[in-house]
């Protein structure tokens, strides 16, 4: 992958500063596979998650989004939600949650964050010599948020108030910074936020941010866009069976490097 070095980041013996969970698209649902998604075999493949993750002693742990999967009442998408968000917080004591479009097609934003007890779809926090944005860009081209199946996931926005909010923050901060999305920053197309150019642009102004996490189009994939990295992480949904799970660890040294340790499907990558 173009950016990637192949010599180790932390040097033997060395423990990282910050040690972070990732994982995405998990999709859980109590219902039949639908082509290459097996919704119900997210619990094992979070079972396994939990098993490596919780050995690792995490300082913290992030979803990047389609948490669950959409159903046609609220109170059986509740109850997806519950299910899954048990054995995930059971991995590690802080969590935070990326809304996805599924996250949000069914429930509203605030049944959703109430039920995994986030107050906020968007904000930061800093961590060790780092500091860390929660993005959300399920929002509508005219600006409303999505929920109640009022949206396509095809029109995905972070909107006005948003990015006048991450300028900002960015400005006050002098520490070096990770993003969280789920929607993909590093491109434009289906897959991607609408107005993607103008996240990036308030990013590479901050002169700050070191790298994205992202989910969304279930595949492995990474750009270096102006100097940040954009890491796509594999989807824990796609197909069936424990080989094929996915999910990661991302350790950030003393000096600012990372390393992220993918597990099954999930790749590895080291930046300098």
């Amino acid at each position: 992958m173009a950016g990637a070095s192949a010599s180790p980041v932390l040097a033997q013996g060395d423990e990282p500063m910050l040690r972070i969970g990732l994982m995405t698209d998990l999709h859980y649902a109590d219902k039949k596979p639908v082509g290459s998604r097996y919704y119900r075999e997210t619990l094992r493949k979070i079972a396994e998650a939990s098993a490596q993750l919780s050995e690792a002693r995490l300082d913290f742990l992030v979803e990047l989004g389609d948490f669950i999967d959409a159903a046609d009442a609220v109170d059986v998408e509740l109850g997806y939600l519950k299910t899954i968000a048990k054995p995930f917080a059971e991995i590690c004591d802080e969590r935070h949650y990326v809304l996805g479009n599924h996250c949000v097609d069914t429930l509203t934003k605030e049944e959703f964050l109430g039920t995994v007890e986030r107050e906020k779809s968007y904000y930061s926090f800093d961590r060790g010599y780092f500091h860390f944005v929660v993005l959300d860009a399920c929002f509508r081209s005219d600006g409303k948020p999505y929920g109640r199946k009022n949206s396509v996931w095809t029109d995905a926005n972070v909107p006005p108030e948003e990015l006048e909010w991450l300028a900002d923050d960015l400005k006050q901060t002098d520490k070096k910074t990770i993003v969280f999305a789920h929607q993909r920053l590093d491109n434009e197309g289906s897959h991607a936020v609408n107005n993607s150019p103008d996240v990036r642009k308030i990013l590479e102004q901050s002169n700050s941010v070191t790298a994205v996490f992202q989910g969304h189009s279930h595949a492995n994939d990474y750009h270096q866009v102006n100097g940040i990295h954009y890491c796509t992480l594999r989807a824990m949904i796609e197909d069936s069976g424990p080989a094929n799970n996915g999910f990661a660890i991302l350790e950030i040294d003393r000096q600012g490097r990372l390393k992220i340790e993918g597990f099954k499907k999930q790749a590895s990558y080291q930046w300098t």
